[in-house]
């Protein structure tokens, strides 16, 4: 896949993420960790972030910098990861959906990671060997 498509891919996935905080955002709340106020709030802020940086990737010139953002805004929901699978252990909830819980985690690194290649990782150009 190339880099333009990978920054479609992702800001598609981005945004559809920000537009579901809109539109179930108790569910969102609710695997907010206790310790974190104001859940609704960031729910929303959450939201708009991920789509703000969705349309970041598809514009060069800021491309990076949207690519950086949403990287901390990945490492920033984390504990929300976390907390879900907590709950998801403490109500019982059946096994299948625990496993899918728990394989869901290191996801969000390799989301990183293709983020970072895709939209912050500068290239360097390419300069053609000279006969020596």
């Amino acid at each position: 896949m190339t880099r333009r498509r990978n920054n479609y891919f992702i800001a598609a996935l981005f945004f559809f993420a920000g537009a579901m905080h809109f539109v179930i955002p108790r569910s969102y709340a609710s695997i907010m960790p206790p310790w974190i106020p104001r859940a609704m709030l960031l729910v929303y802020v959450s939201g708009v972030l991920e789509m703000l940086g969705a349309a970041g990737l598809l514009i060069e010139r800021v491309r990076r910098l949207a690519g950086i953002g949403l990287i901390a805004l990945l490492v920033a929901v984390f504990p929300a990861n976390v907390q879900m699978l907590q709950n998801a252990l403490a109500d019982g909830s059946p096994a299948l959906y625990v496993t899918l819980l728990f394989l869901r985690l290191p996801l969000q690194p390799l989301l990183i990671v293709w983020i970072f290649r895709s939209a912050v990782r500068v290239r360097r150009a390419q300069v053609p060997l000279t006969n020596l």
